[in-house]
């Protein structure tokens, strides 16, 4: 009996992993990749553009950086443990990604003097952008209400989506 129920919930799992690949197809849907946040923008299109309020007090656009790569990161919350982390090490590693012609943007919904409490509190020289509406982080899939979701993009330097990753919480 065991062998018999295993055997159904392989072929039922099989059945509708197979049905979760064609029916979009088949209905003239697009297969792009949702998280948590939201629908993801897809890779290889061009990154959804933006302009938000920094921690310096200055608007901050994706275009500002044409010609670079840049490290966009979105994180629920200044000052929480996970998202401290997650600061500390872009701060750690800044000089990597600068040697790589790459600039670290990070966003949340925090405004723009927790942010800039944050960056004096834990020494960071990277931007961090105000989203209180979670217009941007909605643009990248990546807003769960009241606040941004744990993902990172790889823009390119012509703009273009180059990769993502969600990450879980810690």
């Amino acid at each position: 009996m065991t062998l018999r129920r295993t055997f159904l919930a392989l072929c039922l799992g099989l059945f509708f992993s197979l049905i979760s690949m064609v029916l979009p197809s088949q209905l003239g849907l697009s297969q792009a990749a949702y998280a948590m946040g939201g629908k993801q923008p897809e890779i290889g299109q061009p990154a959804p553009t933006f302009t938000l309020p920094s921690n310096s007090g200055n608007e901050i656009s994706l275009s500002d950086y044409a010609g670079q790569w840049v490290v966009l990161y979105f994180y629920p919350r200044d000052f929480t443990s996970g998202c401290t982390l997650e600061a500390q090490r872009f701060q750690r590693d800044l000089p990597k990604y600068q040697a790589r012609n790459a600039q670290v943007l990070g966003v949340s919904a925090d405004d723009v003097e927790s942010h800039a409490e944050f960056c004096d509190a834990e020494s960071l020289v990277f931007p961090l952008l105000s989203d209180p509406n979670g217009q941007v982080s909605k643009a990248y899939g990546s807003w769960m209400k009241p606040m941004s979701m744990r993902h990172t993009y790889l823009i390119s330097p012509e703009a273009g989506l180059f990769h993502s990753s969600q990450r879980r919480e810690t």
